[in-house]
């Protein structure tokens, strides 16, 4: 009798088991209709988080760059001009935040190339203006990649004195030629 009783419960703990073994983790859909709920009036809920999308910088055709100062904010053209003092090249502090955006921007769209144009006052030999241009222009470089810009991005060039972006003499006029212009392409 022992024996038959022990089969028994065996028998009953393999049921067990087997039924255990199919039941679902995962809940049935109910496929099931409500017809108590009018249907023109029932809005449907979007529960997918939403983004907002910022659109990607534009160039414009002076070789400038447009942003997006953020969802509803509007957009702004990047100041592309960089002075330097008398016989400096050194990138001015009140130049950094400008050239961060720039250099977000290039970080963010690879694809986007810069021409880096290195200009000095009329002060100087024509050589040595040259290369306190191109010295100028590295400088802007050297900033931007240190902020995520990649070399390969940025092309340098130095124009020296030979192309001033105001004509005369003085040091208000000077001021204003002594500069990194920065231009945008692809």
């Amino acid at each position: 009798m022992g024996t038959s009783r022990n089969r028994g419960l065996l028998a009953l703990i393999a049921a067990g088991l087997i039924l255990v073994g199919c039941a679902s983790t995962t809940p049935e859909e109910d496929t099931s209709t409500d017809t108590s709920l009018d249907t023109d009036t029932v809005e449907t809920v979007d529960r997918t988080p939403q983004v907002p999308v910022e659109p990607d910088p534009t160039i414009t055709s002076d070789d400038k760059v447009v942003i997006s100062k953020g969802p509803g904010m509007g957009t702004e053209t990047l100041d592309g001009v960089f002075y330097f003092d008398f016989d400096q090249a050194i990138v001015k502090r009140s130049g950094h935040m400008e050239l961060d955006k720039h250099a977000k921007v290039l970080k963010e769209n690879r694809g986007f190339r810069v021409r880096l144009e290195g200009h000095a006052d009329a002060r100087g030999t024509r050589e040595y203006n040259l290369a306190l241009g191109e010295r100028r222009a590295n400088a802007i470089r050297a900033y931007l990649t240190a902020e995520g810009a990649s070399r390969s991005q940025i092309e340098v060039i130095s124009y020296g004195e030979e192309k001033p972006a105001v004509s005369g003499t003085g040091e208000s006029v000077w001021a204003q030629n002594r500069r990194v212009a920065i231009k945008y392409g692809n």
